[in-house]
């Protein structure tokens, strides 16, 4: 299986273990994620217009430390799955999504006619952050639940092939007693934040029971309570692709 993402932090963290984790389950898989931090639909757009080789290519979860187009990374290989997402800062306001989701999705498709796109719905920001307060909201939940309705529309905009709900399973692990899923209010922890990304990445795509999985390739260790309660989390909110 091959796996695209164009997208940024988000989607750095949401790679970071996948390649590792599914080899180690014995699944033969290959990622590669475009990244520029806080990179946006509209700069993404952008980008494509000016051809544009500004993102830092990321293989299998490391960086190469090449800068690619989006269009060489789209040429480069027949990929299965191709993954969009919106920056955090304006992931909640569905206004900001169009008309440059469309545009993306467009090329994407006339270049990889082929490959199925996907909605990568990434997360609302810590409780107690500045970040989260600045916009008006009191809780990450509240403004969870705005990300999860613009992403629902935004995956109905272009009749994305299907949405992976990271958003959703990290909410689903703080209210299963996580303490914390960031390292910084809002990029993924690198023990059980990022892990959690991964498996709900890799639940979705290959179907595979995230009871099943084996993981033991972390940059910073999991808790065993920790890694239960994301194992619950992502068997409660994840229906695979197939």
């Amino acid at each position: 299986m091959k796996i695209l993402a164009i997208g940024n932090s988000f989607s750095q963290d949401a790679t970071r273990y996948l390649h590792r984790m599914a080899t180690e389950n014995g699944i033969v898989l290959k990622t590669v994620n475009l990244y520029i931090g806080g990179c946006s639909l509209k700069t993404h757009y952008y980008n494509i217009l000016d051809d544009a080789k500004k993102y830092l290519m990321e293989f299998n979860g490391d960086s190469t430390g090449f800068y690619v187009s989006i269009k060489e990374a789209l040429q480069s290989d027949e990929w299965d799955y191709i993954t969009v997402q919106q920056a955090s800062h304006f992931s909640y306001q569905p206004i900001t999504y169009q008309p440059y989701l469309t545009e993306l999705a467009a090329y994407i498709k006339k270049y990889c006619p082929h490959s199925k796109i996907l909605i990568h719905q990434t997360w609302a920001y810590e409780d107690g952050s500045d970040r989260l307060t600045v916009r008006g909201y009191e809780t990450s939940a509240q403004m969870f639940a705005d990300i999860e309705k613009a992403y629902a529309a935004a995956a109905k905009d272009i009749q994305a092939d299907g949405l992976i709900p990271c958003g959703k399973v990290f909410q689903a692990c703080l209210a299963g007693g996580m303490e914390k899923v960031q390292r910084d209010t809002f990029h993924a922890s690198l023990s059980a934040g990022r892990y959690a990304l991964s498996l709900t990445w890799l639940t979705y795509l290959t179907g595979k029971n995230p009871e099943d999985v084996i993981f033991t390739q972390f940059d910073q260790p999991a808790t065993e309570e920790e890694i239960r309660i994301v194992k619950q989390a992502v068997a409660s909110c994840v229906t695979p692709i197939s």
